[in-house]
């Protein structure tokens, strides 16, 4: 069971981001199997190539956001940085900051 979408927006622009920096990724992964190791087409680079670096990129802006807005630990930015360079961990990942809060602003006090 996963936890609920967060209510912040920039919470739950966090988790679309990542969804499609994680599709991305797999796009540019076949592409890269069928250009290089089948010997097929370029199609899915050149297609995947951009939309994976935009996404990317994007990830990285909502990423700073959330932090401040958040106030992530050092660590956990770490976390979320490191996440976007193997192909597809920014889903479980996410899904761990939604799942510790970590998505949601702190409790005033």
């Amino acid at each position: 069971m996963s936890a609920p979408m967060p209510t912040d927006r920039i919470g739950r622009a966090f988790v679309v981001v990542a969804i499609v920096e994680a599709i991305t990724w797999t796009g540019l992964l076949v592409g890269m199997l069928l250009e290089h190791v089948l010997d097929v087409t370029r199609w899915g680079i050149t297609v995947f190539g951009p939309l994976h670096g935009a996404a990317f990129l994007i990830y990285l802006v909502i990423a700073l956001l959330a932090a401040v807005r958040f106030r992530w630990t050092l660590g956990v930015c770490a976390l979320v940085g490191l996440a976007a360079v193997p192909p597809l961990t920014t889903i479980p990942l996410e899904r761990w900051l939604r799942r510790t809060g970590r998505l949601e602003r702190p409790a005033a006090g």
